[in-house]
Formats: C-alpha cells, structure tokens, sequence
C-alpha cells in the first residue's frame, strides 16, 4: 500500500471522499495540497484506509471535513485512530463559547470583594515594607560605611536635577491660570489686588506641594518600580541575596533618601515658579507691577504658609519612594507583570499623595495655622 497520502472518490459511492495513505507531520505539505482540490460537497469522508495517522493528519481532516460541510460528523477512521480523531476533532471545529462578563448584583459584590481585599493586603505590605526600610535606615545610621553615597547622588540628579525644567514650567502655567481666575471673580468686586493673597496662599499652602508630589509620582514612582522590577524578573535581586547583600539596603535606601532630599528642593522651586506665573498675570492683565506684587506678597502672607506647605513635602517623598519600590519588589517576573506594577504604582502614589494631602488641610485647619 502506498504511504503518500491522497483523496479520490470512494469505488461504491462518488460522493463519499477516499482517504488513503499517510495523514501525519511529514506528510503535511502534500494533504494542504489535496485540501485545496477537494470537492465542496460530499456526503461522507472514509478514512479507513489511513495507514497512519498523527495530530497533525487528525487536524488536516478535519479541516477537510468543514470545507465539505461534514464538521462534527463521525469521519470513518481505523479502530486505533478513532479516539485521537475525535479528540482533535472537538478541539478544532468546537467553536468557543463566549462568556460575556456577569453584571449581577452577585458579581459586583464578589468583585468589590475582591477588590477590597486586595486592597487591604497592599496595605499590610507597604505597612511592612516601610517597617523594614525604617529598621534598615537606624540600622545605616549606626552604620555609616554603609551608606552608599555614589547611589544616592546618582538619584538625586535623576529624580530632583532631571525634573526641575518641567516642575518650573507645569508650576508657573498653574500660576497664571490660578491668577487669571481669581481676577475674572474677583473683578466683579473691584478686589482684583487679592489675586496676590490668591496666589501666594495657594501656591505656599497646598499647589506647589502637590503638583510637585504628583509629578513625581508618575515620574519618579514608576521609574522605580520599572527599575527593581526588572531586576526582580533578570533574577538580579536573587543574586544579590546570595552575595550576602541586602537589597533595602542597596535599592532602597539611596532612592528614599534622594527623593526626601529632593523633594523640598523641587516643592520650593514650585513655589517660586508659581509665583512668578502669577506676578506675570497680575503685571499684563492686571496693572500690578511686580514692585507691588512682591510688597503685598511680603506685607499680607505669613511665613507659616510656607512652612505648612513644605512640610508635607518629606513625608510625599517616603510614600512616592517606598511605593514605587515595593511595587518593583512584587514583579512576578514577566513583561506584562512590571507594566502592572508600574501602572498600580502610579495610581496607588497620586492617590494616597492626594488623601494626605486632604488629611492634612483639614489637620492645619483645625490647628489653625
């Protein structure tokens, strides 16, 4: 009998198809080419005569059994072929069934659920993680050798030296459009001088902190987390566990001091930036010259304005800093698992920078400050 595969119409009936020969893997190229001058139409395939059969013939008939209408039905095959068949068969011409998302009432709670308790369990892990990094840092203090200082200025000029220009111009546009505002309402009450105490209180207080922090969040955050996670997927962190090294104390500590350090920095650049930006308005729209603006700004803002808005300034540093590397640290090890660190890394940031920041005005309210 002859191993080449082939398809001719069966000696009692036309219309039945006639598959002799070897269905397998290496006979792959020479089945496509009778799949293609098969017939349309025929009332039964009979693969009897198969000598030889693989998943990769079982697949091929199959095809040739839904170009000719007969998917789904029993295709005659030899005793000890019938079972893979079948089984390839139900994969291949099985169509998948489409499970549209459940929007029950059920569901949602389940999701909500879930949610919660995956929100509760990144909160005990940053709890934890910022206990371990606490406990590293008095730990490097007592141990000033090892402290790694080329680290830590390396960050300080990425996450404070490389993000001045776009602090500087994201402030001072902010700024101008906080003046320009004020002014509009402000002008309907022959008031557009208060535009300064506008500015100043807004910017010192509560702007020049915040936008700061949120920059940093999507920029700073993610950046480290993408740098530990790809550590953590190459196996880097593994490796320096084995060397006898502590990762806290090599990846996280000089991050965390840089951005404490730097964040200060950038908040106060932010406030000069958008001072200015409203010394630009009030000067243009305004007729206050920047004389007057600094005068007034000088006379009527107090000095605690400014110390409540740097304040927070530190404490956005720790919690963007321990984020974005606790997030790193959770890397599963593939691609697609840092982009969803990275992502969760920016959201978490922005949103707890923005809950302490709420937090906070409602505590110096209080205190009255």
């Amino acid at each position: 009998m002859s191993t080449d595969p082939n398809i001719g119409p069966h000696r009692d009936d036309p219309d039945i198809i006639n598959a002799t020969g070897e269905w397998s893997l290496q006979t792959a190229q020479a089945c496509i080419a009778l799949l293609e001058k098969a017939p349309s139409h025929v009332k039964d395939i009979d693969g009897r005569e198969i000598s030889r059969l693989d998943s990769t013939g079982a697949m091929l008939l199959s095809q040739l059994a839904t170009r000719t209408g007969l998917a789904l039905k029993e295709i005659d095959v030899r005793p000890e072929h019938q079972a893979l068949m079948n089984a390839v068969r139900q994969l291949c011409e099985t169509p998948p069934v489409k499970r549209g998302k459940d929007y029950g009432f059920r569901k949602m709670l389940e999701r909500l659920g879930f949610a919660m308790e995956d929100y509760a369990k990144e909160t005990l892990a940053l709890v934890g993680f910022s206990g371990l990094a606490l406990q590293t840092t008095i730990r490097t203090f007592f141990q000033p050798r090892r402290f790694r200082v080329t680290s830590t200025f390396h960050h300080m000029e990425q996450v404070g030296v490389d993000a001045v220009p776009l602090v500087l111009l994201l402030s001072f546009m902010v700024g101008s459009v906080i003046a320009f505002l004020g002014s509009t309402v402000l002008k309907e009450f022959g008031a557009e001088v208060y535009v300064v105490e506008l500015v100043g209180i807004a910017f010192l207080r509560e702007f020049a902190v915040l936008l700061t922090a949120i920059l940093l969040a999507g920029r700073t955050a993610s950046a480290f987390t993408a740098q530990i996670g790809a550590m953590q997927s190459g196996e880097e962190i593994d490796a320096i566990r084995t060397l006898g090294l502590n990762p806290i104390e090599l990846l996280v500590l000089p991050r965390l001091f840089a951005l404490v350090l730097m964040l200060p920095l950038l908040t106060f650049l932010a406030m000069m930036a958008g001072l200015a930006g409203g010394m630009a308005v009030c000067a243009m729209s305004l007729g206050i010259s920047p004389e007057l603006f600094t005068v007034r700004l000088h006379e009527s803002i107090s000095i605690t304005h400014f110390w409540v808005g740097i304040s927070k300034a530190p404490i956005f540093a720790v919690v963007i800093a321990l984020i974005g590397c606790l997030e790193g640290f959770q890397v599963q090890g593939t691609a697609e698992s840092v982009g969803e660190r990275t992502t969760s890394s920016v959201v978490q940031t922005i949103s707890l920078v923005i809950l302490l920041d709420a937090l906070a005005a409602l505590f110096f309210m209080e205190m009255d400050w």
